[in-house]
């Protein structure tokens, strides 16, 4: 193999096992208790190829915070290191726990950038201005309620109670780290639980102001999240947005995938339902 066809790196993808103890919800094909066995199959696969790291893309959980028992041993097999960010099912848990989710997941902080390969990796809370993730009596709760209300008001899509905005101050940090990436000679892969684009009924509030900057940005290659769990992709300027497929979603078929970064392309291996792509750069 030349050394033109070997990936500069690789990564896995997992999205929405909303793993539970519960009974399947047929009406959704959501079968969320063998979520643990499809999550323990992509790791088994995971582990037979050398991967930088595996991310896990929101909703880690369906409900109830012991859930998280359940399922976070199973990521226990995995030789690579497990990354995760928040989706808006990891805080169907109790007020009480609300602020203890991204700890329990073993995240640095709701959202994070980290650097691999000479590749920056923004990891966003799309759940930080939401009417169910901050405290009660929090201002974001009260301005998710605010924003929620003017959305349902112009009959907007994307105006339902499961999606959520960035707070002002961490779309100002997704800008400054676009910045100091491209400072650096980094190029940038954005990932959140919600998507952006295309737009849609499961698109974050503030969904524009996010594609604007990111379309604007030559750095700025990706932005890849789970949320809708049907998939789906788009492009606006340069930058790709892959909307990943739902691992819960049917009795026996997974979906995942492994990323594959080339030096003028990306390259996505999709497992079971998820697709295969390949994002040109």
């Amino acid at each position: 193999m030349s050394s033109s066809a070997l990936p500069l790196f690789r990564f896995g993808i997992i999205a929405d096992p909303q793993y539970a103890a519960a009974a399947p919800h047929a009406a959704m094909d959501r079968y969320y208790a063998n979520s643990l066995a499809k999550v323990a199959e992509a790791i088994e696969v995971f582990n037979g190829c050398e991967l930088s790291f595996v991310m896990t893309l929101g909703d880690v959980i369906d409900r109830s915070f012991a859930s998280f028992d359940d399922i976070l041993p199973v990521y226990g097999n995995l030789r690579h290191e497990a990354l995760f960010l928040l989706g808006n099912h990891d805080f169907s848990v109790s007020e009480g726990h609300l602020s203890e989710v991204s700890a329990r997941l073993g995240m640095p902080s709701p959202y994070y950038s980290f650097s691999r390969h000479g590749w920056r990796f923004v990891v966003l809370d799309g759940n930080q201005v939401s009417i169910f993730a901050p405290p009660e009596g929090h201002h974001h709760r009260a301005l998710a309620a605010q924003m929620l209300a003017e959305l349902q008001a112009r009959g907007a899509r994307n105006a339902h109670r499961w999606n959520a905005a960035l707070s002002d101050e961490q779309f100002a940090w997704l800008g400054d780290q676009i910045a100091s990436a491209a400072a650096a000679g980094e190029k940038v892969i954005v990932m959140n639980h919600y998507p952006v684009y295309p737009p849609g009924e499961h698109g974050m509030w503030d969904s524009e102001r996010i594609v604007a900057l990111l379309a604007s940005q030559g750095n700025v290659v990706a932005y890849l999240n789970g949320h809708d769990h049907v998939g789906n992709y788009g492009v606006a300027g340069a930058c790709h947005f892959v909307n990943f497929k739902g691992v819960v979603d049917t009795e026996k078929q997974n979906a995942f995938a492994i990323v594959e970064v080339h030096a003028d392309r990306i390259e996505i291996r999709g497992f079971g339902r998820e697709e295969s792509r390949t994002l040109s750069y």
